[in-house]
């Protein structure tokens, strides 16, 4: 089966919490790396750019955590996904 080993989003959040805060979140929800770019910011919210990576990206959770901590998700920009050669195999 297919998992997703990479996703780039476009998020949109209020000041608070922190970016530092947000990403830790992130972290926290498996073995990931997460990166947060401050793309623009305005007097009450700032645009980022997330990038989360690992072996089995879980997009549900971390919407969950985007949305929970009052940030809007506006796309996903880029989807890396890695197939298992043994399950290509057997279909």
């Amino acid at each position: 089966m297919a998992v997703v080993t990479r996703i780039l989003l476009d998020v949109l959040k209020p000041h608070d919490p922190s970016v530092l805060d947000l990403a830790r979140a992130l972290g926290d929800l498996g073995d990931y790396r997460v990166c947060v770019r401050v793309l623009e910011m305005d007097k009450k919210t700032e645009t980022l750019e997330i990038e989360v990576a690992g072996a089995d990206v879980d997009f549900e959770a971390i919407h969950t955590v985007i949305r929970d901590l009052g940030a809007a998700l506006h796309s996903v920009d880029e989807v890396d996904v890695s197939g298992s050669s043994v399950d290509q195999q057997t279909e």
